[in-house]
């Protein structure tokens, strides 16, 4: 088994060649230490304890290179998903009343758990983003085929990422053309039926275009197997960076162990 793998082989020795060099560890390991890491925050309860992951996520996006703001942006993002929710948990959870608007009380178990949600989510996001999102979709694939991943799952995760900007020109091809007719969105039967129009007719040109790449490449004798040139070979930072993360996650365990303890 043989991989293709461009820039996150690149030679790493010692700590200081992590510094800014995060991206360029082995693939497999870093997938595998985020998963593990998603699941020991996500574990976590108490609040100084999920901060200390926080400020660990941090760590590691200072050691990745990456762009803190753009990437904190990024995070900030993703956080606009669930701030409806932390905002209605205070109101919606039992507990002591902290405060009364327009006759709801808001209670403090409700604020506390809204805070464990948010760093537990920012924690987890922030090394996903740091530790995999750096990541190549091919190398990605490449990787989670190597951990055993099944092969199917594979392929449709590689396709998935690799067409869906294509699905999007069309998409915002066929809303043009929608325009250029005189279509103006309403809330009335016309818009419901154009709209209808419009997802039958992105399912049948999808449907179109995957008979015809997998045409091609059947043309280009591709017969349901990936193709591997280049193994990947754990060195001795990414065992170091592995012993070190793995070092920092034992020591949130203990650390939540110990105050549920007193």
């Amino acid at each position: 088994m043989t991989y293709v793998l461009t820039g996150d082989s690149a030679p790493l020795s010692g700590f200081a060649g992590m510094r800014a060099k995060v991206t360029t560890l082995d693939p497999r390991m870093r997938i595998v230490m985020t998963a593990l890491y998603a699941v020991v925050v996500v574990s976590l309860s108490n609040l100084w304890v999920l901060t200390s992951a926080l400020g660990l996520s941090l760590s590691l996006l200072a050691l990745s290179g990456l762009p803190p703001r753009e990437t904190l942006k990024r995070m900030a993002m993703m956080d606009s998903f669930i701030i409806f929710m932390l905002l209605l948990l205070p109101f919606t959870m039992p507990g002591d009343a902290m405060f009364s608007l327009w006759g709801l009380e808001a209670s403090w178990q409700g604020l506390w758990r809204a805070v464990e949600i948010a760093l537990t989510a920012n924690a987890v996001i922030l090394a996903v983003m740091t530790l995999v999102g750096t990541m190549e979709p091919v190398t990605m694939g490449h990787a989670l085929f190597a951990l055993k991943t099944p092969e199917r799952l594979v392929h449709l995760m590689m396709f998935t990422i690799r067409y869906i900007d294509v699905l999007r020109e069309e998409y915002q091809r066929l809303r043009t053309s929608m325009k250029l007719r005189g279509f103006r969105p309403g809330t009335n039967w016309h818009t419901y039926r154009s709209y209808g129009y419009l997802i039958g007719m992105m399912l049948v040109r999808a449907i179109e275009r995957s008979e015809r790449i997998l045409a091609a490449m059947k043309c280009r004798g591709f017969s349901g197997r990936i193709i591997l040139l280049e193994a990947f070979q754990l060195r001795r930072a990414d065992l170091l960076f592995a012993f070190i993360l793995g070092a920092a996650l034992a020591t949130l365990i203990w650390a939540e162990v110990h105050y549920a303890a007193t």
